[in-house]
């Protein structure tokens, strides 16, 4: 089994930033694409973000330019540093990890992180 544990969401102003972690635990897997989703109440979950294992890295429209993945292959950890966050971006954010154990592949998804950006 694999776990993903999120952190680093909490409440911002207008404007401001955050930097949310993501470290995923097991033994005997690899994981090629790690990501960032959200999910407002009532709506799907859509994209934030994505990254390769070698390092090639994705964004939605709407965040290009003030968000930024990163990762550490070694760490299995991922990061999202968020600059100049908007009210409407108040939501909860899911790490997802697409992970390779035992030469069967599958998606984990962390428990979510709660961004309340205040106006």
């Amino acid at each position: 089994q694999v776990q993903l544990v999120e952190s680093g969401g909490g409440l911002v102003q207008a404007g401001g930033s955050l930097r949310l972690s993501c470290a995923a635990s097991g033994s005997s897997f690899s994981i090629n694409v790690m990501g960032w989703y959200r999910q407002a109440p009532g709506k799907q979950r859509e994209l934030v973000a994505t990254i390769t294992s070698g390092g090639s890295t994705n964004y939605a429209d709407s965040v290009k330019g003030r968000f930024t993945i990163s990762r550490d292959n070694a760490k299995n950890t991922v990061w999202l540093q968020m600059n100049s966050l908007k009210p409407e971006e108040t939501t909860v954010y899911y790490c997802n990890a697409d992970v390779l154990r035992f030469f069967s592949r599958k998606q984990y998804w962390g428990q979510g992180t709660q961004v309340t950006v205040s106006s």
